[in-house]
């Protein structure tokens, strides 16, 4: 349970905090640096869910406290850290609730409808909170479309990744 956790947590902490660090995406505008690292945490929590509903809310909630205090010491604007708390809290929420109820199902199809969920409501929680009036309407937009489209396909491959891995665990030792 502890090199999940680990990296759904690290992963957590340096996507808010790349969060304002925005890179050109062509057809989308702009996405946050953190996009790409935050597709990572919502497949690692999926592993959590081997530990029981009850584990993976704890990490859930840890990762959203250090969250909060990573934010207050480095200086990152209040509105990323209450944006962050709420997305996380309410994301990971759902997140874990799909995946719950798709318990005796495939790897990939509990990964990728736990996603297909939490990952819009990241999303729009985190970049209306965050951003609003921030940037404009249409670039706000972009912004989130670009998100849901990099969360997603990196959730698909680290999904695929994790799947491999888990049906021939000895491969990660070579």
């Amino acid at each position: 349970m502890l090199i999940p956790a680990l990296i759904y947590i690290t992963a957590v902490l340096a996507a808010n905090y790349t969060a304002t660090w925005f890179l050109p995406l062509p057809i989308f505008g702009q996405v946050a640096v953190g996009t790409f690292i935050f597709g990572i945490t919502f497949t690692q929590r999926d592993l959590l869910h081997q530990f029981g509903r009850r584990r993976v809310y704890q990490v859930i909630f840890l990762a959203a406290v250090l969250s909060v205090i990573e934010s207050v010491v480095l200086g990152v604007p209040y509105r990323i850290i209450i944006a962050s708390f709420t997305a996380i809290l309410i994301s990971e929420t759902a997140d874990t609730e799909v995946y719950q109820r798709l318990l005796n199902r495939s790897w990939m199809l509990k990964v990728v409808s736990s996603n297909a969920v939490s990952i819009p409501i990241d999303t729009l929680i985190f970049n209306l909170i965050a951003f609003l009036g921030v940037f404009l309407p249409l670039q706000l937009l972009g912004i989130m479309w670009g998100e849901i489209v990099v969360k997603t396909l990196t959730g698909v491959v680290v999904g695929l990744i994790t799947a491999r891995q888990r049906q021939n665990p000895q491969q990660g030792l070579r």
